[in-house]
């Protein structure tokens, strides 16, 4: 049985999890959601690379995985290479702004990209804009979303607070004729719809777990993994969690099991 580990800062994650859960069969997903230090957006880069190595070192000892997600951009900026570096015979894989799928979508050129002020700032998320908007004659509408996250965790999806902070960022898209936009945070599609309410169009939003489910299964495919059978689903967390958003992506309760990370 495939043993998959992934991690976020919060409830973000878990919408990859549910892309994962679509596609790969015969494998246990364990799920770490790091709510005590959430959002990651407020840290610095040293904190967070700690934190992604305590929480991989936890998944490793605990579960013997074969995969591991960093479920998170701002993670995966600050983390990923320092891990690869450390653990050479693990499968890593990141997460990043879906840039790229969005310009194979727009018709008008015109791309939005909703990110935590952390990965716009990120060097990781330039290079790679600026890469992708050398080769295409697009126009990229960065717009960095403080407080999204928390909004998000607290349960507040489709409050009128929450809309409000949205319409400030996303109705000045809509002005401009965008017609595409990323979600760059594993957070966002959970308001995805009021995204697409405000915009009042046939925007295409784009996020990266259907993405990673994907390469996730090519690289276990590569390697043996039989892709037939269940996939079971462990949560757990570091800290408080809303759960009544676990069951609304989910579609049923999961229990959720709280623990402590050594240097945590």
């Amino acid at each position: 049985m495939l043993k998959i580990g992934v991690f976020d800062s919060g409830l973000g994650g878990l919408t990859v999890v549910k892309a994962l859960s679509e596609v790969i069969q015969n494998a246990q997903i364990f799920y770490v959601a790091d709510t005590k230090h959430a959002p990651y957006g407020e840290k610095t880069p040293k904190q967070i690379l700690q934190y992604s190595l305590n929480i991989t070192q936890y998944l490793l000892d605990t579960y013997q995985i074969d995969i591991l997600i960093i479920a998170c951009n701002t993670a995966t900026s600050a983390a990923i290479k320092t891990l690869r570096e450390r653990y050479p015979s693990l499968i890593i894989i990141g997460t990043e702004p879906g840039i790229k799928p969005a310009m194979e979508h727009t018709v008008t050129g015109k791309i939005g990209i909703l990110a935590t002020p952390a990965t716009l700032r990120g060097d990781k998320y330039q290079s790679l804009a600026n890469v992708l908007a050398s080769q295409k004659d697009i126009l990229l509408f960065e717009q960095a979303c403080p407080g999204l996250v928390e909004q998000i965790e607290k349960g507040e999806i489709s409050t009128e607070e929450t809309k409000t902070l949205l319409e400030q960022w996303v109705l000045p898209m809509k002005e401009n004729n965008v017609d595409t936009i990323v979600l760059g945070c594993t957070h966002y599609p959970l308001v995805g719809e009021t995204i697409s309410k405000i915009m009042l169009c046939d925007v295409k939003l784009i996020d990266t777990g259907a993405a990673i489910a994907r390469r996730v299964l090519d690289l276990a495919l590569q390697r043996g993994h039989v892709n037939q059978g269940t996939c079971g689903i462990s949560v757990e967390s570091t800290g408080d969690i809303y759960k009544e958003i676990i069951s609304t992506i989910f579609e049923e309760e999961l229990e959720v099991n709280y623990i402590k990370i050594a240097n945590s």
